[in-house]
């Protein structure tokens, strides 16, 4: 698999790598980008199999919020068939790994995550990236990795888990730092089968009865943005784990989407200053992404097909970035020196870690000249 292939007239400076469950942690954990989340009884097999959806990368079979309860002993099935039959046209050359978009499962419950994991093979685990831990927390997060390392040595496979940070005792400031240090404690003890730390801005906003307009974005709203900047702080250091962006919520039902007066210039300008790009459900999951990426998040959790394309274009690197991360990571001397444009300051020890994720960014999602790239790259039609 590799991202952004779905404009095959664009033009990129350094082309994205290509991976799969099976590549390098440190890599693989750069790649998730948009993951697009599904109803676990969804019948998707056929548009993998098509390849129906080239710019789907990541995608999660969901047990729990979208999934009713009474349904999820059908998703359950519908699932292990689904790995059944994508395992079964890679044994048959039907389909290679560069093909399969990394899947994950969320499931609902310990308990239900038990019955889940006592239905896998490893035939339907090698198709498999992991499992998404809802609503993890001190009391749960020792229960699920332990369930998952032990799976692990019982299939002989590689399962990742990613627990999905949104329990009240993370929204109010009175527990919140304590449980986030309880769960970084159990993080690190499993940190090997860790992939991301994902986050649930809306389970956030619910504790507080608040949702934000099309208009505003999640950074606006104070009570979720401390919830965010806690975890980052707390997860995000040095790059410890990565962690990825909230979902947003709004999408236009047509599939067609206007470009006019496209900038050339100044693309984050435009967002910023609200002059519109493509329409106000899109340019603000825009906005929300330029500033997830200022903030340190690494892709995001998406609930519509629409939303993939801009979300993993916007991951991509600039040239002037990826030459500045380069030169930081190759220095032998340290110190300070002009940066590629000669218009900024890099200093060895200090931006190293900046510069570690942009090269890696880079690596996953490509390098494009300038800013203006990301709306060649995503101004096409995608099915």
């Amino acid at each position: 698999m590799r991202h952004n292939q779905y404009n095959q007239e664009f033009k990129f400076v350094h082309e994205p790598e290509e991976f799969s469950k099976y590549s390098d942690r440190e890599f693989l954990r750069f790649c998730l980008g948009a993951a697009m989340y599904m109803p676990g009884t969804k019948e998707f097999v056929s548009n993998i199999l098509n390849k129906r959806m080239p710019a789907l990368t990541t995608m999660v079979f969901c047990f729990e919020d979208a999934c009713p309860e009474a349904d999820v002993p059908a998703a359950e099935i519908n699932v292990i068939n689904t790995l059944e039959t994508l395992s079964t046209a890679i044994d048959n050359g039907e389909l290679t790994y560069g093909d399969l978009p990394l899947i994950f499962c969320r499931v609902r419950t310990p308990e239900q995550f038990e019955h889940f994991a006592g239905m896998l093979t490893p035939h339907q685990a090698k198709v498999l990236t992991g499992i998404n831990f809802p609503k993890f927390n001190t009391h749960n997060g020792e229960i699920y990795f332990a369930r998952l390392k032990k799976l692990n040595e019982d299939l002989g496979e590689i399962l990742y888990g990613m627990p999905i940070i949104e329990d009240p005792k993370v929204a109010y400031k009175e527990t919140r730092i304590s449980e986030l240090l309880g769960i970084k404690a159990i993080l690190d003890k499993y940190y090997d089968i860790v992939l991301q730390v994902r986050v649930g801005a809306t389970d956030f906003s619910s504790c507080f009865g608040v949702r934000r307009g099309v208009d505003y974005s999640i950074y606006d709203i104070a009570t979720v943005r401390e919830c965010l900047a806690d975890i980052l702080n707390i997860f995000g250091r040095d790059n410890d784990y990565i962690v990825s962006g909230p979902v947003w919520e709004y999408f236009r039902a047509s599939k067609q989407m206007m470009y006019r007066d496209l900038p050339r210039y100044g693309f984050e300008d435009y967002l910023l200053r609200r002059k519109l790009i493509v329409n106000p459900e899109v340019d603000g999951l825009l906005r929300e992404v330029v500033l997830d990426k200022a903030n340190g998040f690494v892709g995001r959790t998406v609930i519509h097909p629409t939303h993939v394309i801009y979300v993993n274009a916007l991951q991509a690197v600039t040239k002037e970035e990826y030459t500045d991360a380069v030169n930081i990571l190759n220095s032998e001397k340290g110190g300070v020196f002009k940066g590629e444009n000669g218009n900024k300051m890099n200093e060895v020890k200090p931006h190293t870690n900046w510069a570690t994720k942009i090269y890696m960014r880079g690596r996953a999602y490509g390098v494009v000249e300038n800013e203006s790239s990301y709306i060649n790259l995503f101004s096409t039609e995608v099915s």
